[in-house]
């Protein structure tokens, strides 16, 4: 039993050696594309309840479902962040090959970030009333908007058990797996959103339920493969104790990148406030654009997030210089995409709004646009915004991030809040790149005044792992 331990340890190890070893380039890219197709494959939930809801149900179920979404960002944050913070420390006990250390990790984290999940839902079922107050829900939506959430709160214990092993695959350098099972669940939410709305005529409750049902089917599923097909990742009852060293760690990983990742979508849950404070042709349009903006800088997003994890291991590992050259070429390869997305969401804005909006909409139609010229031309300033975030949160230094998006949140919501009641509404949507570059700037001089974090910060981590 020992020896075939060991084996199994041995192969884990050389599974993914591919980030610490080879061509720099090659390795980011391909760690990230399923990491970037599995996060276009999550948005597909929303997308599709988006489509249906506002072609076969009308504006009103849309401006809920959109309101809706930018709580769900919110809430989703929370976990995602929760489990990225872990997924870091994963990642650089794996690339010391301290697989006793991140066994123990897992047990800590799993049962700290399960047991927050839980207080969350209850909270968020408890409160969902006072919650569209906070929302400034207009009347005339507020059933729906109530219906909706109820359900989607419903699914956030299985939001956390995607997010969680997925992360934990991911910072083994395994990014294929939870993309396999988030396409079956996103097919599966295109059909019962057909089944519900279309021939049940469930309304945006049957939306909810259908987004619920699939984020279940991607956890379950992802929970069972992990049980039985990488037994060896999962850490077994001579490591499940409380070791203060690893709790500290994952502590101030976690817990900082949560509140990272919360304060980043707290601060659209105030810009969504002041949206709907406009009315419900603003509410649409920005419900329908944002999730056309999404959509559009999301492989960016998920670039920076695939390069955290290479910096993290590499950092494990001690190769110092390989991380230099993994972030000028993350730094190309980001800059050559927003070019080409800015180019696409600049040029077509009017035909991309006509995905969620029907044509003779035309005022929703001219509001979404206006926004996504202006966040279009500016894709450069969050592309490299979340290189940074990257980069902070893989060296140990998450704090950083906390303030790079304080920064730009602040701004946007400061901006927001002082212009858009007497210029209007587009102050809001110039306000976002403002606020992008203005924390690009600050995180760029940060980051050259400060390369000596490498070997201070390894010298501490190496205390960790070897305790």
């Amino acid at each position: 039993m020992l020896f075939k331990k060991k084996a199994d340890i041995s192969i884990i190890l050389i599974m993914n050696e591919n980030l610490i070893k080879g061509s720099v380039t090659k390795s980011l890219l391909l760690f990230a594309l399923p990491m970037i197709l599995g996060n276009m494959l999550q948005q597909l939930y929303n997308v599709a309840d988006t489509f249906i809801v506002g072609q076969f149900i009308g504006s009103n179920a849309l401006a809920a479902v959109g309101s809706s979404f930018t709580l769900m960002t919110f809430l989703n944050s929370i976990i995602l962040g929760l489990c990225m913070g872990s997924g870091v420390l994963f990642s650089m006990l794996y690339g010391a090959k301290k697989m006793d250390k991140m066994k123990n990790a897992f047990f800590i984290s799993f049962v700290g970030i399960g047991l927050l999940s839980v207080a969350l839902e209850a909270g968020c079922l408890l409160l969902i009333d006072p919650i569209l107050s906070f929302l400034q829900i207009p009347l005339e939506i507020w059933s729906d908007t109530h219906d909706y959430l109820f359900y989607i709160f419903l699914g956030i214990l299985f939001t956390f058990l995607y997010n969680y092993f997925a992360s934990l695959l991911r910072a083994l350098g395994d990014s294929r797996t939870p993309l396999l099972f988030l396409g079956v669940s996103a097919i599966g939410n295109i059909i019962l959103d057909i089944y519900f709305i279309v021939s049940l005529h469930m309304g945006v409750a049957g939306a909810a339920i259908a987004t619920t049902m699939s984020q279940a089917l991607s956890a379950i599923g992802l929970f069972v493969y992990v049980f039985f097909q990488q037994r060896d990742l999962l850490p077994q009852k001579e490591y499940w104790y409380f070791d203060k060293s690893v709790f500290q760690k994952i502590k101030d990983y976690s817990l900082l990148t949560c509140v990272q990742q919360s304060v980043m979508n707290f601060g659209i849950l105030l810009i969504q406030g002041l949206v709907n404070s406009f009315g419900l042709v603003t509410m649409s349009a920005f419900a329908a654009a944002v999730k056309i903006d999404s959509f559009a800088y999301m492989p960016v997003q998920d670039f920076g997030n695939a390069y955290s994890t290479f910096v993290a291991q590499n950092k494990g590992a001690g190769l110092e210089e390989r991380i230099r050259k993994g972030t000028k070429s993350a730094v190309i390869v980001a800059a050559l995409f927003c070019f080409l997305i800015s180019t696409i969401v600049f040029n077509f804005a009017d035909t991309l709004m006509l995905i969620f909006i029907k044509p003779e909409q035309t005022e929703i139609i001219l509001k979404g646009a206006e926004y996504l010229r202006i966040e279009g031309a500016c894709y450069l300033g969050i592309g490299l915004l979340f290189l940074l975030y990257g980069y902070y949160r893989g060296v140990g230094k998450p704090g950083i991030s906390v303030v790079l998006t304080i920064v730009s949140l602040g701004t946007r919501v400061l901006l927001s809040y002082a212009l858009a009641p007497t210029l209007g509404e587009h102050m809001i949507w110039w306000s976002i790149p403002i606020g992008w570059f203005l924390a690009d700037a600050i995180g760029v001089v940060q980051g050259i005044r400060k390369e000596k974090w490498f070997s201070r910060k390894r010298a501490e981590d190496e205390k960790v792992f070897n305790d």
